[in-house]
């Protein structure tokens, strides 16, 4: 199975199924298609769908105009039949992971598309998570799920995780600009994951485990977290002592070494900025 999916990914002979079309899922959708992929988007809603094969785009920083020259060139299909999962051979899950009432992580969207995939999976598909979450998600939360097709991991099917680097409408970076972090659950599935993200991204970032993965992008988001809410309240101390804020990081950042500039604003910025940091917490014993 191994060998047959490599050869697939390198001939770019395989299909890739990309669940979740949202701000993750539509530039990613992009990236393949561009890179020579036939590409299948999937998707709950079906109002999203249909919009879609008009060539009608819901997200800004994804202009319709793409849209129509994939569903024209017969390049992408977009679907809310969730029964089509077996026709891809790779599976790329980019789906919500928001918080409960207590502020917990709530992974009910990764675990309801993971048991939707494992009623279809085959032998020869790769799984792979974009989302973000906290360690030990893709090891302890997914593979249960998946192996209760009855398939074995590293034999049978494949799972890794890579998480999404998005910045929605910042126009400098694209999903195939920016440097991506990919993880496998095994030597196998790491060596199929990175010889399919290589094909569409610019760089390819491999580390040892899909655990150590998943543990960076809570790093990311939350150092974003923690330095945005540090400049929104240097503001409010800045205002009192008559000091403008701007001037204050403008002549920070001077500093070649040791600062970044983060500026204040409405909040935390985003949904996963301000959501993130409670992932890795809520894992404490």
């Amino acid at each position: 199975m191994h060998a047959q999916l490599l050869e697939g990914i390198q001939q770019k002979s395989v299909s890739v199924g990309i669940i979740g079309l949202g701000y993750v899922g539509l530039p990613l959708i992009r990236a393949f298609i561009n890179s020579g992929y036939a590409v299948i988007g999937y998707d709950t809603d079906r109002n999203k769908v249909d919009l879609l094969r008009a060539g009608k785009s819901y997200i800004k920083h994804v202009p319709s105009a793409w849209l129509q020259d994939w569903v024209s060139g017969g390049k992408f299909t977009a679907t809310d039949d969730m029964g089509r999962l077996g026709e891809a051979d790779v599976l790329l899950i980019c789906v919500p992971t928001p918080l409960g009432q207590g502020r917990e992580p709530d992974l009910s969207y990764v675990e309801s598309t993971c048991a939707a995939i494992a009623d279809r999976l085959r032998p020869g598909q790769l799984v792979v998570l974009e989302s973000t979450t906290y360690p030990g998600t893709t090891r302890n939360v997914m593979l249960p799920i998946l192996e209760r097709s009855g398939l074995v991991v590293g034999k049978d099917f494949f799972l890794a995780y890579s998480p999404e680097r998005e910045d929605p409408g910042n126009s400098d970076y694209s999903a195939d600009g920016i440097p991506k972090l990919v993880g496998g659950y095994d030597d196998a599935s790491t060596e199929l994951t990175v010889a399919l993200y290589q094909e569409a991204i610019v760089k390819i970032v491999q580390v040892s485990s899909c655990d150590v993965a998943e543990a960076a992008k809570i790093v990311e988001n939350t150092y974003r977290a923690v330095n945005i809410a540090m400049a929104n309240e240097l503001k409010v101390i800045f205002d009192r002592l008559d000091i403008d804020v701007w001037e204050v990081i403008d002549a920070a950042k001077t500093k070649p070494f040791g600062f970044q500039a983060f500026y204040p604003g409405p909040g935390l910025g985003g949904h996963c900025i301000p959501i993130d940091p409670f992932y890795p917490a809520s894992q404490m014993p």
